[in-house]
């Protein structure tokens, strides 16, 4: 089957645009849009301390094939992050050490798939942002096709190319770009919420005493 790609004309975010969001985390980000989207919990980085933050390039593959992942590394613009819908299938990876080269060359801003992939140590040493719901030595076939920059759920969430991707050590969410202007003021008055909790935590107030719970009711 052959390798397919959407017309995609999205607004492109310049640095210091991009560069806003990184002062907020994912848990952050998803309240502001009411607790959703946000990809399912196993995907996660492959190490601690990964943090990613990009407009994303979509693919879907079928379960086991990379072909479409690889054809997507050489369109990918600096910064930018690849989401792979791979089925989120655990026993076949579609992305590898050879694949993870490329995307530094490319200077791919990350990588998040919902499905297996392997070289985790190289990836490490390479630097490369990398979340996945899975990590298994077996690798892929090639020449099954698949579609780029479509719309995809990955781990549950919906993407579509050019929405911001966010991602640390609690897992990913993603901003719809239409939202982003709203999203990140959203953000900014959250993150000064929770400092003036924190504040209040700090003498004495605890956050259960502002909630309204009502009288506890003792059983027995």
């Amino acid at each position: 089957m052959p390798i397919q790609r959407y017309k995609t004309d999205f607004k492109t975010l310049n640095a210091d645009e991009l560069e806003q969001w990184r002062a907020f985390p994912p848990a952050i980000v998803s309240d502001c849009m009411n607790r959703t989207q946000v990809m399912a919990g196993a995907i996660k980085p492959v190490a601690q301390g990964m943090r990613v933050v990009g407009q994303a390039r979509t693919v879907t593959c079928m379960v086991g094939d990379n072909s479409a992942v690889h054809a997507l590394i050489g369109m990918t613009r600096p910064g930018e992050v690849i989401v792979v819908d791979a089925g989120g299938f655990a026993d076949t990876a579609i992305w590898g050490g050879i694949m993870t080269r490329a995307a530094v060359k490319q200077e791919v801003g990350g990588l998040v798939v919902h499905g297996a992939v392997r070289d985790v140590a190289e990836i490490i040493e390479l630097g490369l942002p990398c979340f996945s719901s899975a990590v298994v030595p077996a690798g892929p076939h090639k020449g099954f096709g698949g579609v780029i920059d479509g719309p995809i759920s990955c781990g549950g969430c919906p993407v579509r190319p050019g929405d911001i991707v966010i991602g640390d050590d609690d897992g990913v969410c993603v901003v719809p770009l239409e939202r982003a202007d709203q999203i990140l003021a959203a953000s900014i008055e959250k993150v000064a919420q929770e400092e003036a909790t924190n504040a209040e935590t700090e003498k004495g107030i605890l956050p259960g005493e502002r909630f309204g719970f009502g009288e506890i009711e003792v059983i027995g």
